[in-house]
């Protein structure tokens, strides 16, 4: 009986051959070079792809779009403007990058979603490399396919607000920290990493204030008082991280304060200190706020919690156990993401994206318990998806029983539809991930799965145009755009529309409630009227004008003084002061 060759020896022979062949060199973390670059293509086209799929939506996305176009087409990168109006809640960079892309390619919608796009691409990449660097590089590629797929990253990437593009500096932040402190870095190397993390501190500053500086120095002293490893901060190069930081946060800052006296003040009271101890901007919020946040956010990958908890007790990733008090990264991340979680559910004022900065570092701790995690653990999470998909499935048709005063509920059945593909993506994705488990290994299964749950929310916010269209305002901008003239005072009667200034390239003047515009209108009262009553003697007495009120306040002026409409919405009417040519 002839003897069986021995397998391990048939094994090396066969990955010595294929050692030899330049094809099977070209490999990342296990995996060909071709399929990896392949996988990222599919997933890039699906993130950028997506951008100008869906119309922009107030209050945020359409207020960050109209302050860049105002700066493009002012020329003043310094004084922030919205409305032709003094508005200084937000420091500028999400603005100037959006101005460059309107510079570049035009102004239209992806390109005022391309900078949170590019933030969430940025925070991922550098979330990868840092988890590469401390995990390996399979950890790094899992990294990136979790945070890919974490619905509230890839959602918020599409999104025009500031807080994805602070969430991606920060997320930018932590990884540079965590690639400088590798015992394998040499001292340049260090150097030059924690120069980049302070920079980075710099764009935050930039990008909504303190706060840039406040969630990475509160992560350090939490960090410290865990593991009294002091001699972290003889490792941060401080004094030229300061330096560097200011040089890049400054100049702004004191431009803007030369010329506005009136900034700091507001700036730094109204908008940082009343916002964070004080319901003054009527954002409240229960203490556990954003725990189902978390949770939805991150919900195709809550069974790695355990093994995430194992990485940070195992003190994955330390290189140095002889050192008594190593450099843990596990331990960063879990802190990182558990002080910016508790500091923000402490705040008087809670929004949805204030706690995205959390994700990145659950997307490396996701990362590395990937790694460990076996195939009957990864096979629990795919069935466990799998009915969570389907009880979405049997609880879609909910949605098309919703309906409210802000959403007609013949908009909320048209997105029944949309969420009932989204949740049998979600299957399908788990299905396709247990066959490839069993045909292909594991790292196919997580890939397939990843790319899954991207498609599956991907198609629930692109179906949201069902409702987001009419919110725009959109199929009102042609008939105002024909009557609308260069100069001609665009009113905003009782009510701040947020897209269709945008939309129509043409501020508005507010009237008789300033709304957020408050401040603005308290340092120029100039360009608005504060009462109906100076409206309607503008209407009657001043030049040809267009204005936008709520069906409610047109049924209460159009008694009172002539108006015709332009167009309408069940949301808003636009009415001209001079007949309109066709017009019924």
């Amino acid at each position: 009986m002839p003897q069986r060759p021995n397998r391990s020896a048939a094994v090396r022979r066969l990955d010595a051959a294929r050692a030899g062949d330049p094809g099977h060199a070209a490999r990342i973390a296990g995996m060909p070079a071709l399929t990896v670059a392949l996988v990222a293509l599919a997933f890039a086209l699906v993130w950028f792809g997506t951008l100008g799929v869906r119309h922009l939506l107030g209050p945020d996305e359409g207020r960050y779009a109209e302050i860049a176009r105002e700066m493009l087409s002012t020329g003043d990168w310094v004084t922030i403007r919205y409305n032709a109006l003094k508005y200084f809640e937000k420091p500028p960079f999400h603005m100037w990058v959006t101005a460059l892309s309107y510079a570049l390619f035009g102004v239209g919608e992806w390109q005022a979603r391309l900078c949170v796009a590019l933030a969430g691409m940025a925070g991922l990449g550098m979330s990868m490399l840092a988890a590469a660097r401390w995990f390996g590089a399979r950890a790094g590629l899992l990294t990136g396919l979790v945070l890919a797929s974490a619905p509230m990253w890839n959602v918020a990437a599409h999104f025009n607000t500031l807080d994805m593009t602070l969430s991606g500096v920060m997320a930018c932040v932590l990884a540079c920290m965590l690639v400088a402190q590798h015992p394998g870095t040499t001292p340049a190397a260090r150097r030059n990493w924690m120069l980049a993390c302070w920079a980075a501190m710099g764009v935050a500053v930039l990008t909504k204030g303190l706060i840039g500086l406040a969630l990475p120095g509160l992560v350090l002293v939490s960090y410290t008082c865990v593991t009294r490893d002091l001699a972290l901060w003889r490792r941060l190069h401080v004094p030229a991280g300061i330096v560097v930081m200011l040089l890049v946060a400054v100049p702004w800052y004191w431009l803007v304060a030369r010329r506005n006296p009136e900034f700091l003040r507001f700036f730094f009271i109204h908008e940082h200190w009343q916002r964070y101890t004080s319901t003054v901007h009527a954002r409240k919020g229960a203490l556990w706020y954003f725990v189902p946040l978390v949770i939805g956010g991150f919900l195709p990958w809550l069974g790695l919690v355990p093994g995430m908890v194992r990485a940070v007790r195992q003190r994955a990733g330390v290189a140095d156990a002889s050192s008594s008090r190593p450099f843990q990264p596990a331990l960063m991340a879990a802190l990182w993401a558990a002080s910016i979680f508790v500091f923000f559910s402490l705040s008087g004022s809670k929004l949805p994206g204030y706690i995205l900065p959390v994700f990145p570092a659950l997307g490396m701790l996701a990362g590395a318990a990937l790694v460990q995690t076996g195939e009957r653990a990864w096979r629990r999470q795919l069935r466990a998806m799998l009915v969570v998909g389907a009880i979405g499935l049997l609880a879609s048709p909910y949605v098309a029983t919703l309906d409210s005063n802000n959403t007609p509920n013949a908009l909320y059945r048209a997105y029944a539809v949309w969420a009932a593909l989204a949740f049998a993506l979600v299957m399908l994705s788990a299905v396709a991930g247990l066959w490839l488990q069993r045909r292909h290994g594991p790292m196919a299964s997580i890939t397939a799965y990843a790319f899954g749950m991207l498609l599956a929310f991907s198609t629930a916010l692109l179906g949201h145009e069902t409702i987001g269209r009419s919110a725009s305002g959109i199929d009102m901008v042609a008939p105002i755009a024909r009557v609308l003239e260069p100069g001609m005072p665009l009113y905003g009667v009782g009510m701040l529309d947020h897209t269709l200034p945008f939309y129509l390239h043409h501020p508005l003047t507010m009237v008789a409630r300033a709304d957020e515009l408050t401040f603005g209108t308290e340092q120029e009262p100039q360009k608005w009227l504060p009462t109906v009553d100076a409206f309607i003697d503008a209407w009657l007495h001043g030049p040809r004008a267009v204005a936008l009120l709520s069906p409610q306040t047109f049924a209460e002026l159009s008694a009172r003084v002539p108006m015709h409409v332009v167009a309408r919405d069940w949301r808003r009417v636009a009415v001209a002061n001079f007949p309109i040519a066709g017009a019924r």
